[in-house]
């Protein structure tokens, strides 16, 4: 009497993996996003590796993660993934506050975002 198991949210040869609470805005984060589209999986993670970009190193644990998944959960062959999608958004925002001078305060917003990550098996041609 279990609930019928949840279908797959990718197809049969994709493997995913989400970063819910990044450190960042969702416009850096997507800077570093841009890099790694439609690159293969390897030359990702060498991107990220040697990228100047502070938001690359939590992006390099998210592929690696989509990597992990492909490769233990799915059956996937690591030499042939390539990146097929990487979307960035909005996740939420703690609010502080500042205190300035003559009684006042300011707010200050720390975003932060989310990272989803689709590595997909592509056919050796």
């Amino acid at each position: 009497m279990s609930k019928p198991k949840a279908p797959r949210r990718v197809a049969e040869n994709e493997a995913l993996a989400v970063g819910t609470t990044i450190r960042g805005s969702a416009q850096k984060l997507n800077l570093v996003a841009e890099l790694i589209r439609g690159k293969k999986a390897e030359e990702a993670m060498n991107i990220l590796a040697f990228s100047k970009k502070a938001m690359a190193r939590d992006a390099s644990k998210v592929l690696a993660s989509a990597i992990a998944n492909a490769e233990n959960n799915h059956d996937l062959d690591v030499d042939a993934l390539v990146v097929a999608e990487a979307s960035v958004g909005k996740s939420i925002t703690m609010k502080r506050f500042h205190v300035r001078g003559r009684g006042k305060s300011t707010r200050i917003l720390k975003p932060f975002s989310r990272l989803r990550i689709v590595v997909r098996e592509m056919e050796e041609a």
